[in-house]
């Protein structure tokens, strides 16, 4: 039972240390991106935010254990991405100046 058990933890240190020199790679080439033109800015944000994604992907997923936990997961993240939808729309709504709340009444 104790092998077993040592075995597991192995594995188990094993996966971590590969995501941490995964994300550590991963701030090598971002750091590397960083120096190179892509010619336009845009473009330059868009590459680190790629990199920014998958990061924190190997983050979410392995150091908060986010890839075992499905059911519940998707559940709340199915609530956080209808939740904040609704918040953008209010913001977008709020800000257009032909909306119901900066039409002014006249008395």
């Amino acid at each position: 039972m104790s092998d077993q058990h040592s075995q597991d933890f192995n594995q188990v240190v094993r996966r971590y240390l590969y995501v941490f020199y995964a994300l550590l790679f991963g701030t090598g080439i971002t750091v590397l991106a960083s120096y190179i033109p892509f010619g336009h800015r845009a473009l330059n944000i868009a590459v680190a935010l790629f990199i920014a994604c998958a990061k924190a992907f190997l983050v979410a997923g392995f150091f908060m254990h986010l890839l075992s936990e499905r059911k519940m997961i998707y559940g709340i993240l199915i609530f956080t991405v209808i939740f904040l939808t609704g918040l953008m729309y209010l913001i977008i709504w709020s800000t257009d100046s032909s909306s119901i709340i900066h039409i002014k009444h006249v008395p």
